[in-house]
């Protein structure tokens, strides 16, 4: 074991810029499974930290090929640090798809399906994990079933939450040409069906409606938050896109009856993000951050409604604009030493894809909500982050030998860009009594494989959609304090003094060099500072996106990549004092 008391020097030293104390401890490094996809911290409690590794495993071998399936291996670590057990679940997952491990009620489950092309059936299996042994504790039982009424539909469904945790929530769609019917059902800690399932047949057009959100409310209601489309016509001859058009938000009773939707159209602005929370005082919270402009670049301000949840009454509208006059400059990270061959070539695919996306009709950017954080005085604070996601395809051809035989070779990578965060506070009548801006710009690309698909952008918020839980070190994870909030994050170490909106900003994509910073957040007053906690090189890089929370506790992955020899990862557990 190590524990870094670098961040508590750094304090001593400089006592007006950070006045609170950081604790890191780092457990022994183990080694990364061959042919792990991605890395999570799921859950934590009083026995250990439990760690997701997701990987494909072989599902059916032919003379000229294979075929996988996606599977994930359960790591235990105990209080220590130290790892206790590790289970891949291949066996058991034999002939099932792995879907995801959920924790209810104190309660692990494993969850599975298995499709029949036959019946035409997608059914959803639920097995408990034993969590001292990481073994499953009885067999397979169903939970539900869904089949289509043509081969064609699409079967998708979401495992979360309700208001208070203490039930699964299951919504599911079965989506045709011409159909768009949604489901969301309850099941309690033994995975048993609690209530009517509701339905909500047709309503939708599937061609122009996307699913962003389900919020189960604590009277039973349910709230659908989805992104309608509509064709424009594009810049070359016949050709036709969808553009985003508006927010749709309706309430529905526990009959699939729409009691309200909610008018998306405030003061002329254009929300571009929206997000609903049910508080604990059991009314809901509609959060957005609108643009002056249909198609704005720029994020204009934030708007919060509270709702009554019964009858989907809007009870408080309170609006804050965001002056967007102080932009930060951002310079890229490449004059430093990793400015070689390959970043030179990825720098010049970044510039043709901001060429393209300028140029891309309906292109605009996006904020993601993040956090939202309770505070004792009956208060909410929301956190959100500039986010953008691509992907690009970069072809070369490689010479044979002196009889020929030259190939071409195509690599595909996908590239994510997490910049500002957005901070701000919601009192306990709903309205915004701060927002602050950290400018930040982290980019990350991860190499997915080969392919032939032209360069492009990707935004998504289809609620059903899965897929790899990346990026591994951008973004950023967040540890409450007393009266604060630390946001855990890397970034260039010369952005150790960026605070506000109009300063330079230094990109950061070379995380295995970079700084992992602290800023604490005063919940009252709002104003905030920054220190750094470590640096990235003495330690496997962090991923503070992927953390976890127990009580004062924050635990931590960091990977180590190793050009020979297998990635070695570690957890870490922070405090801060």
């Amino acid at each position: 074991m190590k524990t870094l008391l670098a961040a508590a020097l750094l304090i001593m030293l400089s006592p007006l810029i950070y006045a609170q104390k950081a604790n890191i401890t780092w457990g022994d490094e183990y080694k990364l499974k061959k042919g792990s996809t991605d890395l999570e911290v799921i859950f934590t409690d009083n026995t250990g930290v439990y760690v997701k590794e997701s990987h494909f495993a072989l599902k059916s071998y032919f003379v000229i090929g294979a075929t996988t399936r996606e599977s994930a291996t359960l790591t235990k670590l105990d209080k220590d640090l130290k790892e206790q057990y590790s289970n891949n679940f291949n066996k058991e997952l034999k002939g099932k798809e792995y879907e995801s491990f959920f924790f209810l009620k104190g309660k692990l489950f494993l969850l599975a399906t298995d499709y029949s092309k036959k019946e035409k059936t997608l059914t959803l299996f639920g097995a408990e994990i034993d969590k001292a042994s990481g073994e499953l504790a009885g067999e397979w039982a169903e939970i539900t079933s869904w089949q289509k009424d043509d081969k064609k539909d699409d079967i998708n469904f979401k495992a979360a939450y309700n208001a208070d945790s203490s039930r699964m929530v299951l919504v599911s769609t079965i989506e045709g040409s011409d159909k768009n019917n949604y489901e969301i059902r309850q099941f309690n800690d033994k995975l048993q069906p609690v209530d009517k399932p509701i339905a909500i047949t047709n309503e939708f057009d599937p061609k122009t409606f996307q699913l962003e959100d389900v919020v189960y409310t604590t009277n039973g209601n349910v709230v659908m938050i989805g992104r309608e489309y509509e064709y424009q016509e594009g810049k070359k001859k016949k050709a036709k896109y969808l553009d985003f058009k508006n927010y749709s938000i309706r309430i529905y009773d526990a009959t699939g009856k729409q009691v309200k939707e909610i008018n998306t159209t405030i003061n002329a602005k254009w929300l571009v993000s929206t997000k609903v929370m049910q508080l604990p005082s059991k009314e809901l919270v509609l959060a957005a951050f609108y643009s002056d402009e249909k198609r704005g670049k720029e994020i204009n301000g934030m708007l919060v409604q509270r709702i009554n949840p019964q009858t989907g009454d809007i009870l408080t509208t309170s609006q804050k604009d965001l002056n967007t006059s102080m932009i930060s400059t951002i310079e890229d990270d490449n004059g430093d030493d990793d400015d070689d061959d390959e970043s030179r070539k990825e720098r010049k695919e970044r510039e043709k894809l901001e060429k393209i996306q300028n140029e891309e009709d309906g292109f605009s950017r996006y904020m993601r909500f993040r956090n939202f954080i309770y505070t004792p005085d009956k208060g909410l604070v929301i956190l959100a982050e500039k986010y953008n996601s691509y992907s690009y395809t970069t072809t070369t051809y490689q010479a044979g030998g002196v009889t020929g035989g030259g190939r071409w070779t195509s690599t595909t990578y996908q590239v994510y860009e997490c910049g500002d965060i957005m901070m701000s506070k919601i009192d306990g009548d709903g309205n915004i009594k701060w927002l602050n801006v950290l400018p930040k710009q982290q980019r990350e690309v991860i190499q997915t494989g080969s392919g032939s698909s032209p360069s492009g952008i990707s935004f998504s918020f289809n609620y059903f959609q899965g897929g790899f839980n990346w990026p591994f070190y951008a973004g950023f994870g967040v540890l409450p304090a007393a009266g604060s909030l630390n946001l855990i994050f890397n970034d260039n170490k010369k952005n150790d003094n960026v605070l506000q909106l109009g300063q330079k900003v230094k990109k950061i994509s070379a995380y295995g060099k970079s700084d992992c910073f602290a800023v604490n957040l005063n919940t009252m007053t709002g104003k905030y500072s920054r220190a750094v906690l470590f640096n990235n090189k003495s330690v496997p890089t962090a991923m503070p996106r992927l953390s976890s929370v127990l009580g004062k506790d924050l635990y931590m992955i960091g990977k180590e990549d190793r050009m020979l020899g297998k990635t070695k990862i570690a957890i870490a557990r922070m405090s801060i004092q």
